[in-house]
């Protein structure tokens, strides 16, 4: 079993910027794929980025690229969302994921462990 905790979301003015935590307990997570997906009130679960943990490559979702950017930290079990430059639009539930796999992935099906997720409100 995988456990994944969010933190870092809150509230934001447009054009700032927020960094997204998401630790993993219960298993190291070497051999798994991250993703940060995001909900809007209304809207369906939008993929924003994944990256193999071992090496596997990274994704960016179009819509975001050039303003998020995922990383991770091995030794710490954590994976980041980096976020620039943020809009109004941005503004819903984040939540990361993982999936034992070998290559990054924008699958949602695919993900069988998620985190509870963490509000982000960019006011205008």
């Amino acid at each position: 079993q995988v456990q994944l905790v969010e933190s870092g979301g809150g509230l934001v003015q447009a054009g700032g910027s927020l960094r997204l935590s998401c630790t993993a307990s219960g298993r190291t997570l070497s051999m798994y794929t991250m993703g940060w997906f995001r909900q809007a009130p209304g809207k369906e679960r939008e993929f924003l980025a994944a990256v193999n943990m071992n090496g596997g490559g990274t994704l960016h979702a179009d819509s975001v690229k050039g303003r998020f950017t995922i990383s991770i930290d091995n030794a710490k079990n954590t994976v980041y969302l980096q976020m620039n430059r943020l809009k109004p639009e941005d503004t819903a539930v984040y939540y990361c994921a993982a999936v034992f796999l070998r290559y990054a992935t924008s699958n949602a099906g695919l993900y069988n462990y998620w985190g509870q997720g963490t509000q982000v409100t960019v006011s205008s």
